[in-house]
């Protein structure tokens, strides 16, 4: 294994180490881990550490906090399970009448706290330790009946986990480990109100271990970083916004009028029998269900408005194969881990250039390959060039045959690009008010409307 170690100045003052992996040899056999963990681990089929896990694991069980990035699907939900377990098995449990909460995952979405709670189930399975899972969009009178009987480990969206603590079902000044898992999407999904609440309910930051995981980082989370980490190490395995080497990528210029029918072409000319497809809207999602069942494809829409019951139903139907397309928006970005999953399809781009890296994401996991298709129109250039941008290079283009872009479809885009330019520059159409500031500026009210309910349709 080649390792180069940095150092940089934390938000808070003084240095944290950088660790820089590049390969690794390594088996879980030599992390320190326990043979309880090391059986479970071997019974799940994993005998070597992806490169997050190589590292952070031992940082962890030297009591350190935390800030690691790396590209999604390279293990980060091990990277602090596993260590956080072996920590908690080895020491006794403090003296309580009931089972005192001692370590608290947080999570962005229900489907990753759903993940991340299996993980934490296979994985512990031979120790005595408890864990449940409590998220948005069931029934509340279960959880609390958990959480009454008491857990050590409690995986949470934001949302749900204020609900508990709000009506006492829930202690978190006993909280010893505390994770915050992809804390980019928590800030991006407007939760760091809630991130600060559930803070103030912990206990002072340097009475419990502290670990931050994100698959990108910005200078917000870096900030964010230095609020909630002790002289941090950061372990970072990838560059920043990378994108697996093993996800082969492709952009399908195409009309947007033709878009449907190109992905069923797609689907039924190469016998794709699994495929997550992202749009860019709820009502999209659903119509692209519809018009792919009558083309003889079965799918099933996953978003925010779904009941928690009917996202789960889809997702276990697509893991089984029972249906063979699951259309998600990107409440699906993260947290959905489906193995083997060989192919995602951006049926629209989205319009933050990091939730690219995200959605094709979900293939190419655990070391397998996995191929990443966009569709895209004339409309959708510039989205395509920012992300293009981000990754620091050009996508292949691919033509199929019977379905190449027509000038009409790119010069219409022009167009309508021009004439939004024209009503920006209009006196009576412009983004200026009287007083000369911007009107945008005046929105913040909508905007922070439409951040709850995005909060609400996850946690």
């Amino acid at each position: 294994m080649r390792q180069s170690l940095f150092r940089f100045l934390s938000p808070v003052g003084g240095f944290a180490d950088v660790y820089l992996i590049e390969t690794y040899h390594m088996s879980f056999d030599s992390l320190g881990l326990s043979d309880a963990l090391l059986r479970a681990l071997h019974e799940q089929g994993y005998d070597q550490p992806t490169p997050i896990q190589e590292k952070a694991i031992p940082l962890i069980l030297q009591g350190r906090d935390v800030l690691a990035s790396a590209q999604t699907g390279t293990g980060k939900t091990a990277g602090f399970t596993l260590p956080m377990l072996e920590q908690l098995d080895s020491s006794p449990r403090p003296a309580s009448k009931r089972r005192p909460l001692r370590a608290l995952i947080l999570s962005p979405t229900r489907e990753l706290a759903a993940q991340i709670g299996e993980n934490v189930t296979q994985y512990g399975r031979h120790l005595s330790l408890k864990s449940t899972t409590i998220f948005g969009g069931v029934n509340i009178n279960p959880q609390t009946d958990k959480l009454r009987r008491g857990v050590d480990i409690l995986i949470a969206t934001p949302g749900r986990l204020l609900d508990h603590a709000g009506q006492g079902h829930i202690d978190l000044s006993t909280v010893e480990y505390f994770v915050l898992d992809e804390a980019d999407r928590m800030l991006d999904m407007g939760f760091i109100h809630d991130i600060k609440r559930v803070l103030a309910l912990l206990p002072n930051k340097s009475k419990r271990q502290n670990l931050l995981f994100s698959a990108t980082f910005s200078k917000d989370i870096k900030t964010l970083a230095g609020q909630l980490l002790n002289d941090p190490a950061m372990v970072e395995v990838a560059p920043e916004n990378s994108t697996a080497d093993r996800i082969e990528q492709t952009i399908y210029p195409v009309d947007k009028s033709r878009k449907r029918e190109l992905l069923s072409h797609l689907i039924l000319e190469n016998s794709w029998s699994q495929v997550l497809v992202f749009t860019r809207t709820k009502h999209g999602a659903n119509r692209l269900v519809q018009q792919l069942e009558k083309d003889g494809i079965t799918g099933a829409a996953i978003h925010g408005n779904k009941s928690q019951g009917a996202r789960t139903r889809a997702l276990s139907e697509f893991k089984t194969g029972h249906i063979q397309v699951l259309v998600a928006t990107d409440i699906a970005a993260r947290g959905l881990d489906i193995a083997l999953l060989p192919h995602v399809v951006n049926y629209e781009l989205p319009n933050v250039p990091e939730d690219y890296v995200h959605r094709i994401g979900r293939t190419a996991r655990a070391g397998h390959s996995g191929q990443a298709v966009s569709l895209v129109c004339g409309e959708e250039r510039k989205l395509l060039k920012d992300i293009e941008r981000l990754l620091k290079r050009d996508l292949p283009r691919c033509d199929e045959p019977g379905f190449e872009q027509s000038q009409a479809d790119a010069t219409s885009a022009l167009l309508e690009r021009s004439g939004r330019n024209s009503r920006n520059n209009n006196g009576s159409r412009n983004n200026r008010s009287i007083d000369g500031k911007n009107s945008r500026q005046r929105r913040p009210a909508a905007n922070d409307r439409n951040q709850q309910r995005r909060r609400r349709a996850v946690s």
